[in-house]
This record gives structure tokens, sequence and C-alpha cells, in this order.
């Protein structure tokens, strides 16, 4: 009878409660999905329920031992996961309320073609016609958090974005094609660009270290990366630190428009 009581007791409060206990964890779940974190996380886990189980068969001296690291676990946690919790609060605070402009963006009703928006197909037809000439290319497209920081370790540009000028950052010979471009509003606005590379995560053997720095970037900012092999000319999609699978061009096109 106590059950139906506490049940009868519960309030749409405690709903709200739950469900925002079960979003945490599953963004919780999303941020150490895929890397070495997880395995840490199940760890820690297994240690806690060990120590509980020498409580409950009064082992004193192993429980003591389990204890003082359990005692220090939070400290432990903030530096064992502090990319994850960085990446955390950056998913929080990535919507840029700062700009009216950037703030309709976010409202989809209000959403339009404007003249100021990239052009997904050219960037798609140039990654397209380089892959079948085997020229490897990564290309970052800013979305709401700022790229400054990063834009400071290439040659700053601003051109306007079309398929050409793409071909010929990334042409083999050229002094432009180490590294990555940054593209914001349909203007190149810097070129060789270094990135940070992500070494934790598990990928495919086929990706190289021009796909570890897009995996780097989209999971500590939330902008989008486009990756070209050199070795198959496979286009790659990266969002959210993931990488992102597609059927064609015509299916990435719409994927990238849906940002």
């Amino acid at each position: 009878m106590e059950i139906f009581d506490d049940l009868l007791k519960f309030t749409i409060v405690d709903i709200i409660d739950v469900i925002l206990v079960a979003l945490l964890l599953y963004y919780v779940y999303k941020l150490v999905k895929g890397t070495v974190a997880i395995n840490i996380f199940i760890g820690i886990v297994i240690i806690y329920i060990i120590w509980k189980i020498t409580q409950a068969l009064q082992m004193q001296l192993l429980s003591n031992i389990l204890g003082g690291f359990i005692s220090v676990g939070m400290f432990a946690l903030i530096v064992v996961f502090q990319q994850e919790i960085r990446k955390f609060l950056l998913m929080i605070g990535s919507t840029n309320f700062g700009s009216r402009k950037k703030f309709f963006k976010q409202l989809k009703f209000l959403q339009t073609e404007t003249s100021d928006g990239t052009d997904v197909d050219v960037i798609i037809a140039a990654c397209t016609k380089m892959g079948a000439s085997r020229t490897g290319a990564l290309i970052v497209l800013e979305h709401n958090n700022s790229l400054d920081f990063l834009k400071a370790t290439g040659d700053l540009m601003n051109i306007e974005v079309t398929q050409p000028i793409i071909e010929s950052i990334f042409f083999k010979n050229s002094p432009l094609h180490d590294g990555a471009i940054i593209i914001e509003n349909n203007v190149v606005k810097a070129t060789r660009v270094i990135l940070p590379v992500n070494n934790e995560k598990t990928l495919p053997q086929r990706f190289g270290l021009r796909h570890r720095a897009a995996v780097g970037i989209t999971e500590k900012t939330d902008a989008l990366a486009l990756a070209v092999s050199e070795e198959t000319g496979q286009i790659s999609y990266f969002k959210a630190g993931e990488f992102v699978m597609f059927k064609d061009t015509e299916e990435l096109a719409e994927l990238i428009r849906k940002i």
C-alpha cells in the first residue's frame, strides 16, 4: 500500500525531474560513446559496486581503501573527463544569442534562403571533383561558435565561396593546400588552419589525420566538417565529433542545410 501512496504523490514536478535526468544521462552517453572515456566510466562504476559489496560484507581494510578512492572521486572525474565536461558545456552554450541575426536563424519557421547563406551545393560539387582526382581537403563550416581562435593559426582570407576557389586552394601544388579552410556565411575566412586532432575516438582504419582533425573541431565546437580522402577520394561528413553516414551527395547536402 505504501507503494501506491508514493505513486499518488507523484507530481508533475517529479515527472519533469525524471525527464531531465534521462536527458542528462543521454547526453553523457553521447559524450563518452566511442571514446576511451566510456571504459574509464565503466571502471569507476565497477569500483563503486565493489566498494558497496565490501561494506555489506564488512571487509574493513578493502572497504576503507576503496572508500578513500571514492571520497576523492569527484576531483578525479573532473581530471579524467575534462575533455568531455568541456564538450558538454560547449553543447549547452552552443546557441549564440548575442546576435539578433543568428538568433532568428535558430527559429526554423523564420528560415529563408538569403544571399549570405552558405552555398552547400558549390562546396559539395568541389568536394566531389576533388575526390575524383584524389585531392585531399578539409573544410570547416562555422555555425554558432566563433572560430576566430583557429583562424589565427592560418592565413586570414575574405574570399567568396566558389567551386574554382575551393579547388584551387586544395590543389596539390598550391601553397595553401595544407591544413583546413574555414567558411563563414559563404566566405572563406581562413586557409591553412591548424585544427585540434582527436586521438581518443575509435575511427575506421581508412580515416587518417585529416579525419581526426575533423572529429576534433566538431567535438570542441558546433562547427561542421567535410573531409576528402587523398587515398580513396571519399567524402566524409562530421558533426558533434561523430562520423555521419549518408547515401549520396544529395542527402549530404540536405543534412548540412538542416543545420
